[in-house]
């Protein structure tokens, strides 16, 4: 039975779910999910670190710059959610042995939050030397200090999306066609979207997976660091930004559940009021292009095309798409959440 006919089923059986719950079942159910079975990088998609290796390079260098700035604890946690086929941390730790040396390596203790068996493999295999510890969520991070890094992670929490009608919200579902295919529809309840949401235009969406960040980064002892790098708006809500990837196109994303890619805009301004309430210290959202300069992006790539001559064009190209404002450089944010009283992250 396909994952289609199996939620085909539940919701025959239990009415309409969520589209939040519809995503979850989606991306993480254990034997037919997308991330759990036949995740697409590189195919559905494609991230920063395979598109330049000068991001892993960067946040290899901010890796060490900020564990500097905790004083250099060893040991300490380095922990990345969500790693795909761990190429970040791939450029992040090469670089990072360079600028660190021994010491740092001898501190480092690597735990990768990764729920996926298959991607665990490729995982191990790329990063073996620096024996990665797994974990499948932010709240069994072993104690003491840490750095965390996750890019393009939170575009794929489940998301809650409202529709206003009239002078109410009602949420919208995931339900049955009378051909009994799967459709979307609204709840005929009224809910109202959470807390904090800022309610402009006629959809919102809602993650509440970063509420449950904030909770577990905020009752974490110091200290710590977390960077996100997402895309998303930093000054509204999202609106209807759900989509669906299927080996490189854009399709319903009711179509061939487990099949496809599912992401929707990050609201990067509720995250940072729900770490300000927190008492966590927020850095950011700032644009990925400003953010990446602010590292040091264009004098790494001066070094690139120097040592690689006759690849020079296609080394600027895909570094210009990380920067440049018309590319990712505007559209994706980076954010920093920290720990009270450190002194400002680099790169904000």
């Amino acid at each position: 039975m396909t994952l289609e006919e199996r939620l085909i089923r539940l919701i025959e059986t239990d009415g309409p779910i969520p589209l939040s719950a519809y995503m979850q079942i989606a991306l993480h159910d254990p034997q037919d999910g997308y991330y759990a079975v036949r995740p697409g990088l590189g195919r559905d998609f494609t991230t920063a670190p395979e598109t330049s290796q000068i991001f892993g390079e960067l946040i290899g260098l901010w890796i060490v710059h900020e564990w500097r700035a905790l004083g250099e604890p060893s040991p300490f946690n380095l922990v990345e959610i969500g790693p795909g086929r761990a190429l970040l941390l791939h450029d992040a730790l090469k670089m990072a042995a360079l600028a660190g040396g021994q010491v740092f390596l001898d501190a480092l203790q690597l735990t990768l939050i990764e729920p996926s068996p298959a991607l665990r493999l490729v995982q191990t295999e790329r990063l073996q030397r620096f024996a990665p510890q797994f974990v499948s969520q932010l709240s069994s991070v072993p104690a003491g200090p840490m750095l965390l890094v996750a890019n393009e992670y939170l575009d794929c929490l489940p998301v809650r999306q409202f529709h206003r009608d009239g002078e109410r919200w009602r949420e919208c579902v995931v339900g049955l066609s009378a051909e009994s295919r799967l459709v979307m529809g609204l709840a005929a309840d009224e809910p109202r979207p959470p807390m904090g949401t800022a309610l402009a235009g006629n959809v919102v969406e809602v993650q509440s997976g970063l509420d449950l960040i904030i909770a577990d980064l905020a009752t974490r002892a110091a200290p710590f660091r977390a960077l996100f790098v997402d895309y998303g708006p930093a000054d509204r809500a999202p609106a209807d930004t759900l989509r669906a990837y299927r080996e490189g196109r854009q399709v319903s994303p009711l179509e061939a559940p487990g099949l496809c890619d599912l992401t929707a805009d990050v609201d990067f301004g509720r995250f940072a009021r729900l770490a300000a309430s927190a008492n966590l210290d927020v850095s950011g959202p700032t644009p990925q292009g400003m953010f990446l300069l602010g590292l040091g992006a264009q004098a790494r790539l001066n070094q690139l095309i120097k040592a690689n001559e006759d690849e020079a064009e296609a080394i600027y190209t895909a570094a210009q798409r990380l920067i440049d404002p018309k590319e990712m450089g505007e559209r994706f944010k980076a954010i920093c959440l920290s720990s009270p009283g450190l002194p400002k992250p680099a790169g904000f």
